[in-house]
């Protein structure tokens, strides 16, 4: 509800729109007095209006036969449902007790009619009562049932009644006056008994959206001063870029309402301070009736759907972690990759049949030798034999492409060793090849908000607002756990940064930002080269949608607004300036153009199974030269006890 400059502006306009001049009979007392005519206009208004479903009324000063009369004739056959309340004027401040007796707030409240006889006791209390009700769901019908209404009670007695009341933009007030000179006529009542709507529209909103030049009062969020100088020339685009928008789309909005605007400047958006229990920024200013509007969308969250009304996503944008993929060997071992599972079983699968063949044969061959040449012992030590260890490690030679110092004698026997080392020169070929292509590849693995947290990436965060706001009081235990462990430092600077530094970091790699799209990709677009705009990968944080355009809570304006953001939307103006001022992901046209080093990492297996065997071999080493020394010294004793 506005304030009462606010009511000084609109509410002449809005009489001029609410007042509806019927003709009615007179009568020769001067008490409250229900007849034909004033039932009949009634109906023929339900009739016109048609949506109201139920009547409330609140006619104190009627008698039962009134009441009587009224219900029967206006409700015609039972189309509307009849509830006569009597408001006790003793208890209009107990709110409890009067939201119980009078107007519940419903969700059928829009289908709700409301009668009040002005000539009752307590009805102008109840109106002083009523509050936002008077300008949101409730359709009003005022009349005045005294016979000499004409003369003291015209319009400007009403005028005068209505002049302190909430009576705004989107109020749906009926005044039922007698025939007089003065009257305005929008519902004109017929001689036989038909009302006329001489209203341009039906609907309100549609009907009331020229504010004749009155002057809204709108919050913008501003983070950075010179963004007062740029805030239509599409200069610095990356700075204050949701407030630019929708500065340029608030102003649209202005004119399709043929209303001014009156801009204030915050630099947060409004966060609630259980301190003191008030709330900050643009929201407080929603809040406590300094702005009519929020000219700087927000997030929707629970906690401010109570106090302010989102309308419309306005802008098209989302903060998000921004990082290059990494490369294949940070995030898997490209060692076990070239070949599928059931590759790797074949290759075994060969290697050990080709080892048991080749053992069964040399087996066969020594046996033939030894009965042609009973204690034949070869006196060539590269003459293999039939033994599973020197087998075994000849076949692991040839899949490592590195020969084997001994050769068996017989054709059969070799030429099962030409086919093992020829079928495992074309698999090392082959293994070979996608270990090159692998150690070039990005990798795909980072998908969700968990595998960046378990990824050895670093992390960065813009320096905004409400980034430092939806950080610090994330409770999901994913995003509670990487703000912990990888965005708060106990015992340096935190991860929080500078814009062009966070994306100068994402080129370098290993490296992961969290920014708005628009914004990061917009220095991005200007500062990379084209090969470095790759593979850029983006994972969001925030558990949110767009950013909404919001208004007042129970705004009287909420309606127009509403309609002429969506207009906005359909006529491609809203689309037009996000476009201009939003740079869109940058395409990737220079891939294959840049050698990509192979790093220690790459090698990083490799690395450990040389380690392992160093280490393994002096293990074997060591349990030797201490089982020979142990088996000497028993020698040594054995032969000391014999002598």
């Amino acid at each position: 509800m506005g304030g009462r400059d606010k009511q000084d502006l609109i509410l002449p306009l809005m009489m001029m729109t609410i007042i509806a001049s019927l003709s009615l009979s007179g009568h020769s007392v001067a008490t409250a007095t229900v007849d034909t005519s004033m039932v009949t206009a009634v109906e023929a208004l339900l009739k016109l209006i048609g949506t109201p479903l139920k009547v409330t009324a609140f006619v104190e000063c009627w008698n039962e036969g009134e009441k009587f009369v009224f219900a029967k004739i206006g409700l015609n056959g039972g189309h509307h449902l009849m509830q006569f309340v009597e408001p006790r004027v003793t208890d209009v401040r107990d709110r409890d007790n009067y939201r119980n007796v009078t107007l519940d707030e419903d969700v059928e409240s829009h289908q709700t009619f409301v009668v009040v006889d002005l000539c009752c006791n307590g009805s102008e209390r109840l109106l002083a009562e009523a509050g936002q009700r008077l300008y949101l769901n409730y359709r009003w019908l005022l009349i005045d049932s005294r016979v000499d209404s004409v003369v003291p009670y015209g319009i400007e007695h009403y005028l005068e009644v209505l002049q302190d009341l909430p009576v705004l933009v989107s109020s749906e007030v009926f005044v039922m006056l007698k025939e007089a000179e003065q009257s305005i006529r929008f519902l004109q009542d017929t001689p036989d008994g038909k009302m006329i709507d001489l209203r341009t529209s039906k609907v309100t909103s549609v009907r009331r959206k020229n504010l004749h030049g009155h002057f809204l009062r709108a919050s913008m969020v501003i983070t950075n001063p010179e963004t007062m100088n740029h805030l239509t020339d599409y200069q610095d685009k990356h700075i204050d870029t949701i407030t630019k928008v929708n500065y340029i789309l608030t102003n649209y909005l202005a004119t399709y309402l043929s209303a001014g605007v009156n801009y204030s400047r915050v630099t947060t958006w409004g966060y609630y301070n259980t301190t003191t229990g008030l709330w900050d920024g643009m929201i407080g200013e929603l809040v406590h009736d300094a702005a009519d509007l929020g000219a700087s969308p927000l997030f929707f969250t629970t906690d401010r759907v109570a106090v302010i009304e989102y309308l419309a996503m306005t802008t098209e944008t989302r903060s998000k972690f921004i990082f290059r993929s990494p490369k294949l060997s940070y995030t898997d071992n490209v060692f076990v990759l070239p070949f599928d599972d059931k590759v790797w079983l074949c290759v075994i699968a060969v290697i050990l049949s080709s080892s048991v063949l080749l053992l069964v044969t040399l087996w066969v061959e020594w046996r033939i030798v030894n009965d042609e040449q009973e204690g034949y012992s070869p006196s060539d030590s590269s003459i293999m034999t039939a033994n599973l260890r020197d087998t075994l490690l000849m076949m692991y030679g040839a899949s490592c492409q590195q020969g084997s110092s001994v050769l068996p004698r017989s054709c059969s026997a070799r030429t099962i060793t030409m086919l093992t080392f020829t079928v495992l020169m074309f698999l090392y070929a082959s293994y070979s090849a996608n270990i090159v292509a692998l150690l070039q590849s990005p990798s795909t693995k980072i998908q969700t908000l968990e595998d960046l947290l378990a990824s050895r990436l670093k992390f960065g965060v813009h320096d905004t607002v409400f980034n430092r706001h939806y950080f610090t009081h994330a409770t999901e235990p994913t995003r509670k756990a990487l703000y912990e462990q990888k965005i708060r430092r106990p015992y340096g600077p935190d991860a929080f940064q500078g814009l062009e530094q966070g994306i100068d970091r994402i080129r370098h790699g290993l490296y992961a930002f969290h920014v708005e799209q628009g914004v990061g990709y917009k220095v991005i677009s200007e500062t990379y080269q084209e090969d470095e705009k790759c593979g850029l990968q983006e994972i969001q944080y925030l558990q949110v949608i767009d950013p909404y355009y919001a208004i007042q809570k129970n705004s009287s304006y909420k309606e127009m607004v509403k309609i002429g953001l969506f207009r906005l939307n359909e006529h491609g103006i809203q689309y037009r300036e996000n476009a201009k001022l939003y740079t869109k992901k940058p395409s990737c046209s220079g891939g294959g153009g840049k050698f990509v080093p192979v790093s220690l990492v790459d090698v990083e297996p490799a690395v450990w199974i040389i380690l392992w065997g160093t280490g393994l071999a002096a293990g074997f080493f060591l349990t030797e030269r201490l089982y020979y020394r142990m088996l000497r010294g028993k020698i040594r004793q054995l032969v000391r006890k014999w002598n």
